[in-house]
């Protein structure tokens, strides 16, 4: 593989104290998104955001000398799991963290079952990696399709969006966060009148929302992310979808990409995730460290989960004294996960991580009182109820 095309590298080695027999070496791999339509909410953050978990656990401290690797998987499957089978197989990487794409995370998956190595997807939105792609390797933290569409799919409804019409991303994730929400439409009795898919990703986005438009659908669902659900947003309000009173359902954006519109444009808009910096005085705190590395951009929840599952693996190895993957996944099910940024949650045995989620409104411009005041909290979606039932996933490790 041409390294100058295919990987840019970065390495830290955080650690300072001479070496002692019980000190362990940890490789940590974060494969990610650092040149394309990903990167704003994944990217060199998610760098940091593992920079900043060795840190804060003190792992130099505590006898783990950790070594960071970056690569930029260009969002292909094929690219992301050749620099997977390299890194695991040759270069002695012991987890892949991060993993933006979701054909490229279920690639990773299956090279991590192969390898017997550990992998810890924050960013992919597929919830076929707890379902019928399941690992003993891969442990699912941020979020999936399932909760995406539980979160916003089911409050349009309630709040009468009864009728939707979808625009999605001709890949994986979007065919299941389309697959996840339809479904939840139609359990909440809705009905969806149609659907239209485009490329990832794309800059011209007219046909696609001339169709959305003429169904008369109260919602248009946007199954896409990134540079693509941006880039439909704003033509929606060129086109004045809006103010002909069609809404807009947002069903995976993150704070970079509200940011990137403007509240004048995205205010109104309904969305789920998993962390916003401004929730409580620890994540400001933590925002406010990771901002000052990053230009004074604050963190995605992709960036919060990279942080958390990193931290949630140290503390597995240190509890254990060894890094060998079965074991330490095992550990890391087993031990309740509690942190700065998500609070106290759990791994099932299908690989989920178990956290609560929230239901955020884009505020308007005379509410928003700074560049990253941008959300206001509708409701709070305990975990039980923001994670598919283990019984629903058809995973083969659930007996």
């Amino acid at each position: 593989m041409n390294k100058r095309i295919y990987m840019i590298i970065t390495s830290a080695i955080l650690a300072s104290s001479p070496v002692k027999a019980e000190e362990i070496d940890i490789k940590i791999g974060v494969l990610t998104d650092l040149t394309g339509a990903y990167t704003d909410f994944t990217g060199q953050g998610s760098v940091v955001a593992a920079e900043m978990a060795i840190e804060d656990f003190r792992a130099a401290e505590k006898g783990l000398r950790v070594e960071i690797i970056s690569a930029d998987h260009q969002n292909k499957p094929d690219i992301a799991a050749t620099i997977a089978r390299q890194w695991y197989n040759r270069d002695g990487v012991d987890l892949i963290a991060d993993m933006p794409q979701s054909a490229a995370a279920l690639a990773v998956n299956e090279v991590a079952r192969e390898s017997n190595k550990v992998l810890l997807v924050a960013s992919a939105a597929t919830s076929d990696l707890t379902g019928k792609a399941c690992s003993p390797n891969t442990i699912h933290w941020t979020y999936d399709t399932w909760s995406l569409a539980h979160g916003t799919g089911a409050a349009t409804v309630e709040a009468s969006g009864d009728t939707w019409f979808f625009v999605t991303s001709d890949f994986a994730f979007g065919h299941a966060l389309e697959r996840d929400t339809a479904a939840v439409v139609k359990e909440a009795g809705g009905s969806v009148l149609g659907s239209v898919r485009h490329p990832s990703p794309t800059n011209d986005f007219a046909s696609y929302l001339l169709q959305a438009q003429s169904s008369g659908a109260k919602v248009i669902g946007l199954a896409n992310t990134g540079t693509d659900a941006i880039g439909s947003i704003k033509q929606a309000a060129e086109f004045g979808i809006t103010q002909g009173g069609q809404a807009l359902a947002g069903l995976l954006l993150f704070l970079s990409d509200v940011h990137s519109l403007g509240v004048e444009t995205a205010q109104g808009l309904v969305l789920t995730e998993a962390f916003y910096w401004d929730m409580n005085e620890q994540t400001r705190e933590w925002s406010r460290r990771f901002a000052e590395r990053r230009d004074g951009r604050m963190p995605t929840m992709v960036h919060a989960g990279v942080y958390a599952s990193i931290l949630h693996y140290l503390k597995s190895v240190e509890l254990l004294g060894s890094k060998e993957p079965e074991s330490v996944i095992a550990k890391m099910k087993e031990s309740p996960t509690d942190d700065i940024l998500f609070g106290k949650g759990q791994i099932r045995e299908d690989g989920r991580h178990l956290h609560d989620m929230y239901l955020f409104r884009v505020k308007t411009p005379e509410q928003s009182t700074g560049e990253w005041d941008l959300y206001e909290t509708v409701a709070t979606i305990p975990a039980e109820r923001a994670t598919r039932p283990l019984e629903d996933g058809n995973c083969p490790l659930v007996r």
